[in-house]
C-alpha cells in the first residue's frame, strides 16, 4: 500500500511499498477515505518541532476516516462497512514510526469496548475511534475529529454559560472555539486574528466582536468590551506572547487556556499586571477517551443541521495532490481546514 513519510532531513514523499497494516482478534482492517491536513501537529512533526516526536522516518496523518473492510474474531462493536474515525496503526514497519500513520490507504482500529468486555486493557488510543452514521460524507466527516477534540477540550477548560471569552487564532480549531462557545451559551464571545477574512467567518460561527490584532491593540479593545475583564482567555494558534497580553485583560480567579502549540516550548510569564488570583491552563493533547465522550454531541449537531463540517473545509485534494497541501502552509495561504481524499 502507499503512506505519505517524512524524513529527518524533513523531506516527504508517498512511498509506494508499505507492508499492509496486520490485525489482531480485537482490530479491524480498514480502507481510509479521508484524512484531515493539522496545519499545527503535521508541520511540527516535519520540522522537527513536535514535542515527544524524536525518531524518523514517521508516517503522518492522524485525522483519517475509513471503511471497515475486515474485523478480526473477538471485534463486537464494528461492521463490515461501518463508517469510522481516527484509525491508528501502531505497528509500522521496522525503521518507521508511527504518527498515527493514516496518510495511509489501510489503518486498523481496535474494538475497545470488546477488550474491555473480557478483562483486557486496550491502548488509550482505541477508546476514540469510534462509529459515524452510514449517510455521512467520509471526506468532510474528517473535520468531525477537530470538533471532538475542541468540544471535548471546552470541558476540561471549565468553559461555562454566561462566561466572557477571548479567542485568539480562527483557523479550523479557533473557528470551532468560537461556534461551540456561543451554542453553550458563553457571552460575549471575543474571536481575534490578523485576516479579516478569517474574522468574518467568525462573525458567521456567531462571535460577539472581533479584534483585527495587526490593526489594533488587543488589550485596549478587550478593555473596551469588557471593562471589568474576560473569565477565560484562549490561545488557539501557539502565540507565546498571548499569555502576557491576556493577563492583562482577565479578571480575579479568570483563566488563561492555552491550546495551540508553539514551536517555542518556554515563555517569560509576567503577572504585574494582573489579579492576584488566576490560572494558567495548558491543555494541548486531547485524552481520546473525553473525545469519545464528546462525539455524541457532535453527531447531533449535524443531524441537527446547527453544525455543518463543510463550513470549516477550504480544499480537498487527491492523495496523489497531498504536497499541495503542505505547499499552501508553506506559502502561508489563506486555509481553512484542508482534506486529503483517498
Amino acid at each position: 500500500m502507499r503512506s505519505y513519510v517524512v524524513y529527518a532531513d524533513q523531506t516527504c514523499k508517498i512511498v509506494d511499498d508499505m507492508p499492509m497494516p496486520k490485525y489482531g482478534d480485537y482490530d479491524a482492517l480498514v480502507k481510509i477515505e479521508s484524512c484531515g491536513v493539522c496545519a499545527g501537529t503535521d508541520t511540527k512533526i516535519i520540522h522537527g518541532k513536535f514535542k515527544g516526536v524524536d525518531n524518523y522516518p514517521v508516517v503522518l496523518g492522524h485525522e483519517g476516516v475509513g471503511r471497515v473492510i475486515e474485523k478480526g474474531a473477538k471485534v463486537t462493536n464494528f461492521e463490515i462497512g461501518d463508517l469510522v474515525l481516527m484509525p491508528y496503526w501502531s505497528d509500522v514497519p521496522e525503521g518507521y514510526y508511527s504518527g498515527w500513520g493514516t496518510y495511509s490507504e489501510y489503518n486498523i482500529v481496535t474494538d475497545a469496548k470488546a477488550m474491555a468486555d473480557d478483562g483486557l486493557t486496550p491502548d488509550a488510543f482505541a477508546w476514540g475511534q469510534c462509529k459515524l452514521p452510514a449517510d455521512f460524507d467520509p471526506v468532510s466527516s474528517a473535520m468531525i475529529i477537530t470538533f471532538r477534540e475542541v468540544l471535548s477540550t471546552m470541558k476540561r477548560f471549565g468553559f461555562e454559560s454566561g462566561k466572557s471569552i477571548a479567542i485568539l487564532g480562527l483557523g479550523p480549531v479557533g473557528l470551532s472555539f468560537v461556534k461551540f462557545a456561543k451554542l453553550m451559551g458563553m457571552s460575549p464571545v471575543i474571536a481575534m486574528d490578523i485576516q479579516d477574512e478569517k474574522l468574518e467567518r467568525a462573525k458567521a460561527c456567531g462571535a460577539d466582536y472581533v479584534i483585527n490584532t495587526k490593526n489594533e491593540s488587543m488589550v485596549d479593545a478587550i478593555k473596551a468590551i469588557c471593562p471589568e475583564g474576560l473569565d477565560f482567555a484562549l490561545d488557539a494558534v501557539g502565540y507565546n506572547p498571548f499569555i502576557n497580553q491576556a493577563l492583562e485583560v482577565i479578571k480575579s480567579d479568570a483563566k488563561v487556556c492555552v491550546y495551540g502549540i508553539s514551536e517555542n516550548m518556554s515563555t517569560e510569564v509576567d503577572w504585574s499586571k494582573c489579579p492576584y488570583n488566576w490560572t494558567l491552563h495548558f491543555h494541548q493533547f486531547p485524552l481520546k477517551e473525553a473525545e469519545a465522550g464528546a462525539h455524541d454531541q457532535i453527531v447531533q449537531w449535524i443531524k441537527d443541521g446547527v453544525l455543518d463540517p463543510n463550513d470549516y473545509i477550504s480544499h480537498i485534494f487527491d492523495f496523489d495532490d497531498i504536497e499541495k497541501a503542505f505547499d499552501i502552509i508553506k506559502r502561508r495561504e489563506p486555509a481553512m481546514k484542508m482534506v486529503i481524499r483517498f
